[in-house]
């Protein structure tokens, strides 16, 4: 089966950071309605699969957020101003300047 999502080392490393800290096991990636270009990426963290395809044992991708993030890389960005996860996401028409939303 192929991977839907791939996930970078720094991404992959910040997960398991977090996931530690927060006593989860996994952080579930979904995306709702919404944000400035009309879907969002949401982030949480989780105990269970919960119906999801799990990514790197560390990531649970929903099920329902499949068809619009497949094909993407999570990345972990560090800049001057901060540090985010990122979503890579070669399916996007548009996206804002957050990256938090995008259009398909």
């Amino acid at each position: 089966m192929k991977i839907p999502v791939k996930i970078t080392s720094s991404a992959k490393e910040y997960l398991s950071i977090m996931t530690e800290q927060n006593r989860k096991p996994y952080v579930r990636l979904s995306v709702s309605g919404g944000g400035c270009s009309g879907f969002q990426y949401d982030w949480d963290f989780v105990d269970s699969n919960q119906g999801g395809t799990l990514i790197e044992d560390l990531l649970i991708l929903d099920s329902m957020a499949e068809m619009f993030v497949i094909g993407c890389t999570v990345d972990y960005i560090t800049e001057l101003g901060g540090s985010y996860l990122k979503v890579i996401n070669p399916n996007a028409k548009a996206s804002c300047g957050c990256g938090e939303s995008f259009a398909v």
